[in-house]
């Protein structure tokens, strides 16, 4: 029922931000407990968690990626958005939001972990001049 679908830019020159948003639907981005996830997979590699916001506007952020990524919504449009500063050619990817239950957890080692039950479809953004 809910569905998630990525837009913005496929291409983005080195130096620029990467600006993405994510349009829900089927669910409100605001219901608890629920949160929102960025996600990318550069081609040939593994997928990498970039960053959340919560229900409640908190954020969360890939230490490797804090210094260059924002995560923010618009309430009124449930809608998700990503912004990624500085991009390099290394910032091609995939990128993919998902939502992240939070009814769905538990612990690996010493982390707490939580299930993603919905993604997008993804979309591809090359940095290249």
């Amino acid at each position: 029922q809910v569905q998630l679908q990525e837009s913005g830019p496929g291409l983005v020159k080195p130096s620029q931000t990467l600006s993405l948003t994510c349009t829900v639907s089927g669910g409100s981005i605001t219901t608890s407990y629920y949160a929102w996830s960025w996600i990318r997979q550069p081609p040939g590699k593994g997928l990498e968690w970039m960053g959340v916001i919560h229900y409640d506007g908190s954020t969360y952020y890939s230490p490797s990626l804090k210094s260059r990524t924002s995560i923010s919504r618009d309430t009124s449009k449930n809608r998700i958005s990503l912004q990624l500063s500085s991009v390099t050619p290394e910032d091609t990817a995939v990128y993919y939001c998902a939502r992240v239950s939070m009814y769905d957890t538990g612990t690996i080692a010493t982390m707490r972990v939580y299930g993603i039950d919905y993604w997008g479809k993804g979309t591809l953004v090359t940095v290249s001049s």
